[in-house]
């Protein structure tokens, strides 16, 4: 699920779960980033001793507790085959003003352990589905707090704590899944419960969170302080969080990483409301990778007064009926509707999973897109034409290196996003494994990239969308122009439609009048009739990026592509709220918010 709003119990302080967030920056090269680190495959959990006293403590700990307990539990009777350790530190410095006041500062350093314990055998584990019960994978968390000080006594203990834990845990439900596999039909896939993959010794050095708050501070105040020129806003703020967040995972195949991700992201929302109740909001999105490369303060400054003139034109504009028809979908609004409605459905543990729609699960080797489309997920690039990718990640939550995939070349859908949960077609994972710190591990998107083979102009794409309309004699077609996100289902027991949401959407009129924007639509549909209706694509690139939410919690990820062309959608009337606007006019212009 993608979405950009603030929702969520701790909105202040975790801005980016469920959010996507665009992305206007530049960012460090990928090569100075890389040279500080080392990779090696190596293939035995042993190292000399002189190899084992430069690692970092931590890691050090970790692998003494992970080497006691597969040693001492190999004499129990189910004995684990394997054992993960996955430490996430994460420390954040946050800011909000809110009409030209700091409303919050916080700073927070925290270090969350995920231990996994796998019973059985590579082929079959506790990790199996048990078939019959509810979808097991994700929704729950299960981390661990961790002492943020390298005590290796102290650190130790959670680790042995935890394992005995997952242990118990693992032999208990090993036995249910036996159990329930010897009453059950034969699984349409055959394939292991865990795959067999390379290791990895790489150990990056940590960045440190550096932030000059006066400047921020400063910066925020007066950004924000601009939506006070319109008594109607009732939201005016700008959010600031910089974080670093250090992982340390060792596994006893014989994995040993250590990798450090710094982040900036400004987040600029100013919300209103129209006469019939309907609230409007409007997003502004930056993510960097260091404070140096988000956009200038001027810059900044025409966004906002940008924004304050939509929602004025929002407050005025009509609402949207019903409607089919033609409509272009922008760059950031074409990336996230793919990334809805396809690559969601192209994440390999769904494809194991009795409940889920599987809607591709059959069709590798077959068109589903126009032969001029390739879809691309690439956690190993950094920017795309001068934009930031927060999807962009060395190593998933599994160890494994990250890896472009091509899931469409020319139309053709040719392979899934995978885990270390292999299926009969795809048995290795290809780095897309991932979770936010406390949840399971499962396949989940990354960099999504649309490439176009044949475009067009902007202008030429309009003129296209025209004709059109005059085709199927619409009086009008829509262009999406800004979108806060959207969501998705692919469960079987429901419909397995999409939903978009759109922020500013607009009339594009077949006879060349002037366009109009509209307000109170959501763009719907299903995944194999709406691929069907993509006819053509311009030759710009929109990036949309930020946090997608799922059932392994919320990751990082950016959703990049042209402006698309779509022959047929279907719009459906927002839900909105029947509370009037507010009685009171704001003290924000008035004396008496200076008396």
């Amino acid at each position: 699920m993608l979405s950009n709003t603030r929702a969520l119990a701790n909105t202040r302080a975790l801005v980016f779960s469920c959010i996507l967030m665009m992305v206007r920056s530049n960012v460090l090269s990928c090569a100075l980033f890389r040279c500080f680190g080392l990779f090696l495959a190596i293939t035995t959990l042993a190292l000399d001793a002189d190899a084992q006293n430069t690692l970092p403590p931590i890691i050090q700990a970790m692998r003494a507790e992970l080497q006691r307990s597969m040693n001492e539990l190999r004499s129990q009777p189910t004995p684990p085959y394997f054992i993960s350790y996955a430490i996430t530190e994460t420390h954040y410095i946050a800011l909000t003003a809110s009409f030209g006041n700091i409303v919050l500062e916080d700073s927070n350093r925290t270090r969350v352990l995920d231990a996994e314990v796998r019973v059985g055998s590579y082929e079959l584990d506790n990790k199996r589905q048990i078939r019959g019960t509810a979808f097991e994978v994700g929704g729950f968390s299960r981390g661990t707090p961790i002492p943020l000080d390298d005590d290796a006594a102290a650190i130790r203990a959670v680790l042995w704590s935890a394992t005995d834990r997952q242990y118990k845990a693992a032999v208990e439900r090993y036995l249910k899944v036996i159990s329930n596999r010897a009453v059950k039909v034969k699984e349409e896939d055959s394939s292991g419960d865990f795959s067999r993959e390379d290791t990895a010794l790489f150990i990056e050095p940590l960045h440190k969170l550096s932030l000059n708050l006066d400047v921020w501070r400063g910066r925020l105040r007066r950004l924000s302080a601009l939506f006070a020129v319109d008594p109607q806003i009732y939201t005016g703020e700008v959010y600031l969080r910089a974080e670093v967040v250090h992982r340390y995972f060792v596994n006893s195949e014989g994995t040993i990483l250590q990798t450090s991700s710094p982040s900036i992201r400004l987040f600029v929302q100013g919300r209103t409301k129209a006469d019939d109740g309907m609230a409007l909001p409007l997003f502004r999105s930056y993510f960097a990778f260091t404070s140096d490369n988000l956009p200038g303060e001027e810059t900044l400054r025409h966004d906002i007064l940008t924004m304050i003139k939509l929602l004025a034109s929002l407050r005025a504009a009509p609402v949207m009926e019903t409607y089919s028809g033609p409509a272009i979908l922008s760059g950031e609004a074409a990336g996230v509707f793919l990334h809805e409605i396809f690559g969601h459905r192209i994440e390999g543990h769904r494809q194991k999973d009795v409940n889920s729609s599987q809607t591709f699960k059959n069709l590798i080797g077959e068109r589903i897109l126009p032969d001029f489309i390739d879809i691309v997920f690439d956690p190993s690039a950094r920017s795309l034409s001068g934009h930031s990718l927060a999807g962009y990640f060395m190593f998933d939550d599994e160890g494994i290196r990250g890896q472009k995939v091509v899931a469409v070349k020319n139309g053709i859908f040719r392979e899934f996003l995978m885990s270390r949960s292999p299926l009969d077609s795809m048995p290795r994972s290809n780095g897309h494994g991932r979770r936010q710190a406390g949840f399971p591990v499962v396949a989940r998107q990354s960099n999504l990239i649309v490439y176009a083979a044949r475009t067009v102009p902007l202008d030429t794409l309009r003129a296209m969308l025209r004709a059109e309309c005059k085709r199927q004699g619409k009086e009008y077609g829509l262009y999406f122009a800004e979108i806060q996100g959207g969501f998705t289902f692919t469960n079987r027991t429901i419909p397995n439609a999409f939903n978009v949401l759109p922020l500013l959407v607009y009339k594009i009129y077949a006879d060349g009048r002037p366009d109009e924007i509209v307000r109170g639509v959501d763009l719907i549909g299903t995944p194999l009739t709406t691929f069907k209706f993509i006819s053509a694509a311009g030759n710009d690139i929109g990036v949309f990026n930020g946090v997608c939410g799922a059932e392994s919690g919320g990751v990082p990820v950016s959703a990049s592509s042209p402006s698309l062309l779509v022959t047929m959608i279907e719009v459906q009337k927002k839900a909105k709220s029947q509370a009037k606007p507010p009685i009171l006019s704001s003290p924000l212009l008035t004396n008496e918010s200076n008396e």
